[in-house]
């Protein structure tokens, strides 16, 4: 299996990388709904901006029926950590993350996880076990012969977000996030995150601002699922203004990330 892509921003340094791991319809450095603005953190320390399997410069997985795992991308993010870094993971991209840590904590230095897609560790909340079986039942009755547009489109008009342009790297993440292992299904072993001793912080947003739908529908189980983890995993939870906590709020989100990499750096 051919290795993943990634933007390296900064110089080598003596401080440990940091390596994100990005979420739906998107890929590393994108602006609208990646790690774009996160490139000023590159002046302290070496940035590792994944593309996962499916999006970016990185290849396809083999055929099968997935087009993305989050099981995949967590071992892509374990050889991306290197001898040890600093993991940032969003949506999807913060299952991996989990994933990734509480196989190799040793490598972990800190883990912050912004809105996580685990929405399991939190099914006993009943708006949260409500989510997903309408997640399930909808997954279930996708068209078949639904386009990458028709779905760009779907995901965002259908709750009140207008759509992205869809150019050929939007429309490849489309048809990626169209075909991925559901990631709010996944079991996450938060014991072992819990244990491994490194510093963790959780953000979400207030979803002040979303269209109603959109924050019905997604926005409060993702703040319900990011207080549980926060809390599970004894870690620091930081709630800020929007629903795109990286994208909509960057200096706040990066003056976080740079005092809980401050903290890492000393283990």
């Amino acid at each position: 299996m051919n290795t993943v892509a990634a933007t390296v921003l900064g110089e080598a340094t003596d401080r440990p990388p940091a390596v994100f791991v990005h979420g739906v319809l998107s890929w590393g450095d994108d602006d609208a709904y990646g790690f774009g603005a996160q490139r000023p953190l590159a002046a302290h320390r070496r940035l590792v901006l994944m593309d996962r399997r499916g999006y970016g410069a990185s290849p396809d997985l083999p055929p099968g029926p997935y087009r993305s795992d989050y099981a995949v991308d967590a071992e892509d993010v374990v050889t991306l950590l290197g001898d040890g870094a600093h993991l940032v993971g969003h949506s999807y991209g913060a299952v991996a993350a989990m994933l990734a840590a509480a196989a190799r904590p040793d490598l972990v230095r800190s883990l912050c996880l912004i809105q996580p897609g685990s929405l399991r560790a939190a099914e006993s909340h009943p708006v949260v076990a409500e989510v997903l079986a309408r997640n399930r039942a909808a997954s279930a009755a996708l068209p078949v012969d639904l386009t990458p547009e028709q779905y760009l489109r779907l995901s965002t008009e259908s709750v009140g977000m207008p759509a992205p342009e869809p150019t050929p790297a939007r429309l490849r993440a489309a048809r990626t996030t169209m075909h991925e292992r559901p990631c709010w299904d996944a079991e996450v072993p938060l014991d072992p995150l819990a244990e491994a001793g490194f510093p963790v912080l959780v953000v979400r947003g207030d979803w002040a601002g979303a269209p109603e739908e959109y924050r019905r529908l997604a926005g409060v189980p993702l703040m319900i699922t990011a207080e549980v983890v926060a809390d599970r995993l004894g870690g620091r939870l930081l709630t800020v203004p929007g629903f795109y906590p990286q994208v909509q709020q960057p200096e706040a989100v990066n003056a976080a990330l740079g005092q809980l990499w401050e903290r890492g750096d000393q283990r």
